[in-house]
């Protein structure tokens, strides 16, 4: 039995455990427990596509596997957090909800916006294993890359002392904006850079290195504030430095 094929999909089925435990925590509003457990799992699946190249057993049964465990760690837990977040009754604005009164339960329609975005990241996944276009770049925003812009919103919230990160977040219109953009994002037509390296000069990969220098001094200097920032820095620079 060769045990060395098998150690890229035990790293995928590590990423579909944290996203498991994760969609626990965030049913239970436990946001900031599940957004540790995504950020996990999304470790987990950097991690099994460079231990596939790196011991050469790629396959399409992995590719298959990845993409059914990043469906629920950057799939469904990030449209149950969007889900609790339009759940709030703290938002900055009112907006007028339906609902819905089925025998003593009442069914209010808003939250379940945020469930499109569970709906776009299953769709950009299918169409991802099958566009042979996406091996060395991204056309569109990468699943656990929108994941991770949702899953600081809840962080910003617990950590964070700004009042206008803080009043946004808990704006239902900001969030249902964020919602639509970012489900809109994953499936557009855009082509995104991968932070894959053949070489490391600089000449070859001046807007990755550049990426990772602002990112780290952003991270540095924001904490939390700093990750959504940075999923929009890397959309910036995929589309207007893509030539440098």
């Amino acid at each position: 039995m060769n045990i060395r094929k098998h150690i890229p999909n035990l790293l995928t089925l590590l990423n579909l455990l944290s996203g498991t435990i994760a969609t626990i925590y965030a049913v239970n509003n436990d946001l900031v427990t599940a957004a540790y457990f995504v950020f996990l799992g999304i470790f987990f699946d950097f991690f099994d596509g460079f231990a596939a190249r790196l011991l050469k057993v790629g396959g399409e049964f992995g590719k298959q596997l990845d993409s059914l465990a990043d469906v629920v760690t950057s799939g469904v837990v990030p449209g149950i957090v969007l889900y609790q977040l339009l759940t709030s009754d703290k938002s900055q604005l009112s907006i007028k909800n339906i609902d819905i009164t089925w025998g003593d339960s009442n069914f209010e329609t808003l939250p379940y916006i945020g469930l499109l975005f569970t709906l776009a990241a299953a769709y950009r996944l299918a169409k991802f294993n099958i566009d042979e276009r996406q091996t060395s770049s991204f056309i569109g925003l990468p699943t656990p890359a929108a994941s991770i812009f949702v899953m600081s919103l809840p962080l910003v919230l617990a950590f964070s002392s700004n009042e206008l990160a803080r009043n946004l977040i808990e704006n239902h219109w900001f969030l249902i904006g964020i919602t639509l953009l970012l489900t809109y994002l994953m499936n557009a037509d855009i082509p995104l850079f991968a932070l894959k390296f053949k070489n490391y000069s600089w000449k070859n990969n001046k807007v990755k290195f550049v990426f990772i220098i602002l990112t780290i001094a952003l991270v540095i200097g924001l904490q939390f504030i700093a990750i959504p920032l940075v999923i929009l820095l890397y959309i910036l620079f995929s589309i207007f430095f893509k030539e440098l």
